[in-house]
């Protein structure tokens, strides 16, 4: 029913306003989770990438001897897991994500350790703990724990020695 004196346009105005405050939430909400799923596809893409040009560094500079043993010595360990954070063997420069160290990274070869007889594969993994730009954690207002929203990003390539 109009109020005397008020026109339709006007009360048809307020619903509006009133509609898009009950949606705003939900629509903020979308929004940030979406900017939240790109992110990370973002950070684990580039974690993948340095992994593998880490894999085809140490692929290239592990000796595959006539024994067919190969040998991580303490420097291509060390340069690989400089390419891998840093984006080159010298460890110079900011790493390519945040909080990213060498500690996350491990070497080796397919059957295991850094030395291996008759296996002519080696292996990278990074392991990166991924920290949302919304927060630690979802609140779980009184019904529990809250909802973490840290994990853990994991990129494992296995490459052939040349």
């Amino acid at each position: 029913m109009l109020n005397p004196g008020q026109d339709a346009s006007k009360q048809q105005r307020g619903f509006a306003i009133v509609e898009f405050l009950i949606i705003l939430p939900l629509l903020l909400l979308l929004l940030l989770g979406t900017a939240e799923f790109g992110r990370t596809l973002y950070q684990y893409n580039a974690l993948t990438k340095a992994v593998r040009d880490g894999a085809r560094y140490l692929s290239i500079h592990a000796p595959l001897g006539s024994t067919n043993t190969i040998v991580i010595d303490s420097t291509d360990q060390a340069e690989t897991e400089n390419l891998v954070v840093y984006g080159n063997a010298l460890g110079t420069g900011a790493p390519l994500l945040p909080g990213l160290t060498t500690a996350d990274v491990t070497l080796g070869c397919l059957g295991g350790g850094m030395s291996c007889t008759g296996v002519k594969h080696i292996v990278v993994t990074a392991r990166y703990a991924y920290q949302p730009m919304i927060g630690i954690a979802l609140p779980a207002f009184g019904l529990g724990s809250d909802i973490s929203l840290n994990y853990t990003l994991s990129s494992t390539v296995t490459m052939r020695v040349m």
